[in-house]
């Protein structure tokens, strides 16, 4: 370091003391500055330059090159955190690696097949200049018409701890210092998906207790974990925005677990206390409430800055309050060395690794583990199985007849709909219009049509849409600026397409149907009133049925939909939830048996949506098991999934009856592949604490194996589990081990007739 060299930019002194000097030579513009991130699809030159702004996100490789270079002529030259909406891959990067969603990847079971994803994502990423992605998110699905339920990775806190600790570790690597790390951010820190009636981000009535129970655990362990970021969720609760929450912030997060990573509100979640929420008179009130519970990163409230400067010179806020979100936002800037190295992006590095081979080769892998089969009455594989030499063409046996597969839908070859929300052309980049290359992406049409053996035919036929979009009659905008997207009012089944697909399916030996939602069906702002298949899908499907020509539906859906009698009665059914660019492919390699089907689901689908919300670890004591109209069993369980073979679970033991406090529960239980193919199979293990001093739910997943069963073969799987997960949360809100009698309950999935029990005690 220079004589004349301020001490925040010697790179050898701990990180602590440059941040002290800095924030020492900060002026209070400069820090309410810091504070802030704004959307670059605006004035960046504004951003920079007026406002001092410490974050930016959507920004286009053109304006991420202007905002680096306006910060040089800043007094301080502090560099910018660049963050984006890396959900499922890099959304907003044309070409970038677009894998399933979170619930897609959910269905693996496989959490370190997540942070192999994580971990390309954040590497890909990292060549574009962007340190921090708002991923993963840890919101529990219930209500499956709330429109965010694809970003989640299901209904259970276990699994979702489990998958979200490794997508954590994927995004920040070996450490911040590693520059292919980005910043991981949990998210929607906590409750946000409780929603009533599934609408996104209504008033979460929930308690401190339930909240504890269920939604906290995923964030408390990526908290304790290392995730660096967490980001607030947009509802109230208790009548309280989260933003201000100070029993859920202070009391609980830094509190209770000791976190000292950086929080950032959801876009424009200060505003919204004054504009949508109404308890807040206007933006210096609602800034310095911000301020005082503890939020360090204000995301895209530019109001934000007048109201913090106005704040303080009104009194309502000191200048040192804002000192320690401004320290956590410079420790971040330091330990990522963007001082240093601002890591601007490096075209070089681009195009060595988005969209790689590599990545390609991890897309199709997990694509083929996202799929689910939840029936199947020996139709698939088709052809009976067939056989493709290295990643080519089936090839069908000797003599064997040619056949013909009809492909139709309205999805069957709709490119951008198969990687979702969060993906290009999903809205929230206006630099992508028309979404990700379509040469990258490999429709069920287009699998099909490369895997099939060259005896074999393809047609196909569209037989349906889904909606047709018109303006919100509210306006073109919301009152805090951002554009409405249009409403998509269901398409009327077209006579015409549904008799174009029914000559196809009938002169078909096989028809595989395509059907499901559309991203304007899905995402913020985008709940659904319903679950059906909308537009022409039904009468198209009572149509494909009605031929005799035995029929595959592929639901190629965001979320479980409600499923019409036609799919009930079909050969077969397959749930991709929108399985990125690869799908197409891995679709068409299950339908054919040249992968097997490993699949499982992550989430309940209900057989109507009056059984909202629909979860597997209901809490005991309602009144009778149905509905007086209508059943409450859910049409496909969580955990559930077929293969195209037969494992029997037999011999549950225990190998002892009694535990303390501090011991393991070991078990084993015998697997037999009872078929002719190999099976992976999810060996999955409940606890359910038989009588409890507050009412608790039944059963509870605590831990799972994979297992590889070859044909024939049979497998003694050894499993352990710690007495110390066999919690519940008292009337008190204290997260304890009850003695008492307890059921270990292991099977293929929740459903209790699947499962095998054994029963153990807890020795107080």
């Amino acid at each position: 370091m220079t004589a004349d060299q301020p001490a925040y930019l010697d790179a050898t002194l701990p990180v602590a003391d440059r941040v002290a000097d800095l924030l020492e030579r900060m002026t209070l513009e400069e820090k309410v500055g810091q504070m802030m991130q704004l959307d670059a699809r605006g004035d960046v030159d504004s951003h920079v330059l007026a406002t001092r702004v410490g974050s930016i996100l959507h920004a286009s490789p053109e304006k991420l090159r202007l905002a680096h270079d306006l910060v040089e002529r800043t007094r301080l030259r502090i560099p910018l955190l660049v963050g984006e909406d890396a959900i499922h891959g890099h959304s907003f990067w044309v070409g970038a690696t677009i894998f399933p969603t979170q619930l897609g990847m959910a269905a693996s079971w496989d959490p370190a097949l997540v942070e192999r994803v994580a971990r390309a994502t954040a590497v890909e990423a990292a060549a574009t200049g962007v340190h921090w992605t708002f991923s993963p998110v840890l919101c529990i699905a219930r209500d499956l018409r709330w429109g965010r339920v694809d970003e989640t990775f299901g209904e259970d806190p276990y699994l979702i701890g489990e998958l979200a600790s490794a997508m954590v570790r994927g995004y920040q690597g070996d450490g911040l210092t590693d520059p292919t790390a980005v910043l991981a951010t949990a998210k929607h820190f906590a409750g946000y998906s409780e929603t009533q009636g599934g609408r996104d981000a209504s008033e979460a009535d929930i308690s401190r207790r339930k909240l504890r129970s269920w939604f906290l655990p995923p964030f408390e362990r990526v908290a304790r974990e290392g995730c660096r970021t967490f980001m607030l969720g947009y509802q109230t609760m208790d009548g309280v925005p989260i933003t201000v929450n100070e029993w859920l912030l202070d009391e609980v997060l830094r509190g209770e677990w000791g976190y000292t990573g950086t929080l950032v509100t959801d876009w424009d979640n200060v505003g919204r206390m004054v504009w949508e929420q109404k308890v807040q008179p206007d933006h210096t009130h609602a800034a310095a409430a911000a301020v005082k519970a503890g939020n360090d990163m204000v995301m895209t409230t530019p109001q934000f800055y007048e109201g913090a400067l106005d704040a303080v010179a009104r009194g309502l806020l000191a200048e040192k309050e804002l000192d320690a979100a401004v320290a956590r936002i410079l420790t971040l800037k330091f330990e990522l060395g963007l001082f240093e190295d601002p890591r601007r992006p490096d075209v070089a590095r681009q195009r060595a690794v988005i969209g790689s081979a590599a990545h390609a080769a991890l897309n199709l892998e997990v694509a083929r583990r996202s799929l689910v089969l939840l029936r199947n009455d020996g139709t698939l594989p088709l052809a009976g199985g067939l056989q493709a030499p290295g990643a080519g063409r089936a090839v069908a046996p000797a003599g064997a007849a040619p056949r013909t597969v009809a492909v139709v839908g309205p999805l069957a070859d709709d490119a951008q709909t198969q990687l979702g929300d969060w993906a290009g052309n999903s809205g929230q980049a206006d630099w992508l219009p028309d979404g990700q290359p379509r040469e990258m992406i490999t429709t069920v049409l287009d699998g099909l049509r490369a895997h099939v053996p060259e005896t074999w035919t393809v047609t196909h036929a569209r037989g349906a849409d889904i909606l047709e979009l018109v303006p919100d009659p509210e306006g073109d905008t919301f009152p805090d600026g951002q554009p409405r997207p249009p409403i998509g009012l269901p398409s009327a089944p077209d006579e015409a397409q549904i008799a174009e697909a029914v000559a196809a399916a009938r002169a078909a030996d096989y028809v595989v149907a395509v059907v499901g939602d559309r991203i304007e069906l899905v995402g913020e702002g985008r709940s659904t009133a319903t679950l059906e298949l909308l537009g022409g899908q039904v009468a198209l499907l009572e149509a494909l049925a009605a031929t005799g020509t035995p029929l595959v539906v592929v639901l190629l859906a965001s979320k479980p939909l409600v499923l019409p009698k036609a799919v009930e009665d079909a050969a077969a059914l397959v749930w991709a939830a929108n399985p990125g660019m690869q799908g197409g492919r891995a679709l068409a390699e299950l339908l054919l048996g040249l992968v097997e089907p490993s699949g499982r689901l992550p989430i309940s689908f209900a057989r109507h949506a009056g059984q909202q919300p629909t979860y597997y670890n209901q809490v005991r004591g309602q009144h009778g098991t149905r509905y007086a109209d209508l059943t409450q069993s859910p049409a496909f369980v969580f955990g559930e999934g077929l293969s195209y073979t037969t494992v029997e679970y037999a011999d549950l033991r225990l190998l002892q009856d009694g535990y303390g406090p501090d011991g393991v529960v070991r078990a084993e239980v015998t697997l037999r592949n009872t078929g002719a193919r190999p099976a992976r199979e999810t060996v999955q293990v409940y606890v359910s604490d038989l009588v409890t001093s507050a009412s608790w739910a039944d059963q509870e997943l605590k831990a799972y194996r994979q297992v590889d069963v070859a044909p024939g073969q049979a497998v003694v799987v050894p499993l352990e589990l710690p007495v110390a997960a066999c919690t519940i949360v008292d009337a008190a809100g204290r997260r304890v081990v009850e003695p008492g009698q307890f059921e270990l309950r292991v099977g293929p999935s929740s459903r209790a007739e699947q499962l095998l029990s054994a029963r153990f005690v807890v020795e107080g």
